[in-house]
């Protein structure tokens, strides 16, 4: 089965599968693969989704390694630039490696070259946006970009002056992003953030074409105040992304739980436990597998056009094209809110 469908990346003028690809494994996120097996996940996009595919990559993702592997591989597979769309975050600069290992995320990549630095200024995102083009050959561009982790940023300063001044950082990168759309340089800027209250922060003073958010618009998560947002959003005409729609794994059966390990007997480990069994339990119900609602229920609100995810198989890409064409009873949300796992005002399921 390959998804044939396209829906509108809000006023941008794109039209985006439901599903794009996340390429942080071809960076050697946590695993050394070979150049054979991304080729073949690569071919994997295509086979899968009816083009042009849309992929979301960074120059932090191996230093650069991804963009490369993205570049060399569509190239070796012959793939028209028209049939692919590449979404680059960024804001981490490619620079020799002096070290044993890398420095910006020691452990968790392997195998790399490079090292990275961090670069969010005005002069910092055109030089990144720059190299992330080059590593991708010259063939292939980025035609949509974002500042890579904002929050992050902003949560590393060390006093109140620092954030102040992290802050305009991120301004000036935006305003060097909006004018190189002007001159038509690129397509579509927007915004990724693990802290969707980031995303507003900025929002009050950048205009994003799209944005991107991770564990907050899930089938667990989707609290008042957010929805608040969202639904301003599709008010603008705001395309959304959305991303980490099972909490990093865990509602579907993961130990992790927003990329940290939660201990069952916490506080915060009896609730999200005890959540996803009730969840479980009526997923069986129902006879529904845990990702298929999960993914429905990601892509519900209008304001989504489509949800990022990020799988280092081939199978696992299949197996997510027919999660999305998977259809579920009315019946199964109207359990799922009597029993209070849905919010009982939720009206787009």
């Amino acid at each position: 089965m390959k998804l044939t469908t396209k829906n509108k990346l809000g006023n941008t003028g794109l039209e985006v599968p439901p599903i794009i690809y996340g390429t942080s494994y071809l960076g050697n996120l946590y695993q050394d693969l070979s150049y054979e097996y991304k080729k073949e996940l690569i071919q994997g996009w295509f086979d899968c989704t009816e083009r042009p595919v849309v992929i979301d990559s960074a120059g932090k993702y191996g230093a650069g390694l991804a963009l490369e592997m993205i570049g060399e591989i569509l190239a070796d597979l012959n793939i028209s630039p028209s049939d692919i769309v590449i979404s680059n975050k960024l804001g981490w600069y490619r620079v020799p490696l002096e070290t044993e290992e890398p420095t910006f995320e020691p452990g968790v990549w392997k195998g790399l070259k490079y090292d990275a630095v961090q670069k969010i200024s005005y002069d910092g995102i055109i030089q990144c946006w720059k190299q992330g083009n080059e590593l991708l050959g010259g063939k292939y561009k980025a035609d949509v970009v974002s500042v890579h982790d904002p929050d992050e940023y902003l949560a590393a300063a060390v006093n109140k002056e620092d954030r102040i001044s992290r802050f305009a950082d991120i301004l000036e990168a935006y305003k060097a992003l909006f004018e190189l759309k002007k001159k038509g340089e690129i397509k579509a800027v927007g915004v990724g953030s693990k802290d969707w209250t980031i995303i507003r922060e900025l929002y009050d003073q950048v205009k994003f074409d799209w944005v991107m958010i991770a564990n907050s618009f899930t089938i667990m998560k989707h609290t008042p105040d957010f929805m608040k947002f969202i639904n301003q959003l599709y008010k603008d005409g705001v395309g959304v992304i959305n991303s980490a729609v099972f909490q990093a794994g865990f509602l579907t059966g993961g130990e992790f739980f927003d990329y940290r390990k939660v201990e069952p007997d916490s506080e915060e480990g009896k609730f999200i436990y005890q959540w996803r069994d009730q969840f479980n339990k009526i997923c069986s119900l129902y006879s529904i597998n845990p990702s298929e609602a999960c993914i429905r229920f990601a892509m519900s609100h209008p304001a989504v056009a489509a949800i990022a995810l990020n799988t280092s198989k081939v199978k696992t890409m299949h197996r997510n094209v027919d999660t999305m064409m998977a259809k579920i009873p009315n019946e199964f949300w109207v359990e799922m809110k009597k029993a209070g796992l849905i919010s009982s005002d939720y009206s787009f399921i």
